[in-house]
């Protein structure tokens, strides 16, 4: 039933659809063509518009995945990692680590995952460290 159908469709209706559009036989007959000319052809255009896309798309550039790209362009490359510890009299906590690498999943507070990205881009990003001041 369903094959009967499609075979009915490519056998029968598409060419009898065909053979009604406006198609001029030249490209200067399209200048001529009116908007209902037009209108009647936009079916047909969207689909060789589709399928023309579809063959070329394989071709095209591919749009970039961000990869991991480095952070850190210009701060203390010297070092291997950069971690920067302040200390702070009325932190609550003796230690607090935070996220420079944007990676991790417990933003803002650093969860290593710097460790990851500097082995994959080669980058030296590492965490700012709060630490309380003893006194």
């Amino acid at each position: 039933m369903v094959l009967e159908t499609i075979s009915r469709i490519i056998k029968i209706q598409l060419p009898a659809y065909l053979k009604k559009l406006p198609l001029p036989e030249t490209i200067g007959g399209f200048a001529r063509l009116t908007v209902s000319d037009w209108l009647r052809l936009l079916p047909l255009l969207g689909i060789l518009a589709l399928l023309g896309y579809l063959t070329i798309r394989p071709f095209l550039p591919k749009k970039k995945k961000q990869k991991d790209s480095l952070i850190n362009l210009k701060i203390q490359k010297e070092n291997p990692k950069v971690v920067n510890e302040i200390d702070i009299e009325d932190l609550k906590r003796t230690n607090v680590c935070y996220c420079r690498c944007w990676r991790s999943k417990t933003f803002p507070v650093c969860d290593k995952s710097h460790i990851k990205h500097n082995e994959l881009t080669g980058d030296n990003v590492g965490p700012l460290i709060l630490k309380k001041k003893i006194l």
